[in-house]
């Protein structure tokens, strides 16, 4: 019987995986701008504190967060991005960032204690 196709022979990809179309970027889950070359998966309640639940962010964006909030506050927080956005760093950096290239990245200046 003879084979359908040959075991050692010329890879032609199908057309339809050929012309997939790219998926769209998800979004930052803190400042919403879309996701860059690099993208962090963010506990959003730390694994110390029993999050499971990751989201998308920048590498900046979780710098900052990390730089600005303790576990305890980000425990407090939780999913609530409104929350975080309500912090006046946190707002200021946001606002800064948002007119950056999603691949921007820098130094998260740490906060005054």
């Amino acid at each position: 019987m003879a084979r359908k196709h040959r075991k050692h022979g010329p890879y032609d990809a199908p057309e339809s995986e050929a012309e997939a179309p790219a998926a769209p970027a998800a979004p930052c889950w803190l400042c919403g701008r879309g996701l860059g070359t690099t993208t962090v998966w963010h506990h959003p309640v730390p694994k110390s504190r029993g999050g499971r639940d990751v989201v998308p962010m920048h590498p900046i964006c979780q710098q900052t967060l990390i730089a600005n909030f303790t576990n305890s506050e980000l425990q407090r927080h939780g999913m609530d991005v409104d929350g975080l956005l309500a912090d006046p760093a946190i707002r200021k950096f946001v606002d800064w960032v948002a007119k950056k290239d999603p691949d921007f990245t820098a130094t998260a200046t740490k906060k005054q204690r």
